[in-house]
């Protein structure tokens, strides 16, 4: 592959794809959590572009020195991927159910909920690496940080659209995006597998 202007064309499309995932998860977030302050949609949005930008990178690593072992691990991603949204889903879930009382807490995304959001919608972005393979280091050191820029803008703007509408649904916000969470898991699930 060469350095032209199909190379950054591409990437910038595979930062998209890989990206909506994260996106969803975000629009589910800013649906969570309404009041959340910008820092912290920074720091949402910037953990999941270090993942987009991590998982790629660590699978073209791998295939310059252990492919055989990642290529076993592979048929995990799916499952992986679906138990992690799951949980964080129906945990989200249960907290709008149990949000219906008037005295009850606003919820919040919590460090852990985002480490294993973060992990679940980037995981799947592992076998990127296979096909950015045959770029070199440098090239795929910029393919992954135009994911990661890519993915960071498209996360704060699923936080900005969650955040407007979880503020005129707030007593349904938790429970749609703890359902759009299982959504994602399903599909990735259900794409992976069969």
């Amino acid at each position: 592959m060469k350095w032209n202007l199909l190379f950054f064309f591409n990437s910038i499309l595979l930062g998209i794809g890989l990206a909506m995932d994260a996106f969803s998860v975000s629009l589910a977030n800013g649906l969570h959590e309404p009041q959340m302050k910008r820092r912290k949609m920074w720091g949402i949005a910037g953990t999941f572009a270090l993942f987009q930008a991590i998982m790629p990178m660590t699978g073209w690593i791998c295939v310059h020195t252990i492919v055989r072992y990642i290529q076993a691990f592979e048929q995990f991603v799916p499952w992986i991927a679906f138990a992690l949204l799951l949980f964080i889903g129906g945990k989200m879930l249960l907290e709008g159910i149990r949000n219906h009382e008037p005295d009850a807490p606003a919820a919040r995304v919590g460090l852990l909920s985002l480490f294993i959001q973060a992990v679940a919608t980037s995981i799947d972005a592992l076998s990127v690496g296979f096909t950015i393979a045959d770029y070199n280091f440098y090239m795929a050191g910029v393919c992954v940080l135009i994911i990661a820029l890519v993915t960071f803008v498209l996360c704060m703007a699923g936080l900005l659209i969650g955040k407007k509408f979880g503020t005129r649904f707030s007593d349904k916000a938790a429970i749609l995006g703890g359902s759009i969470l299982i959504v994602i898991g399903l599909e990735i699930f259900i794409a992976g597998v069969f």
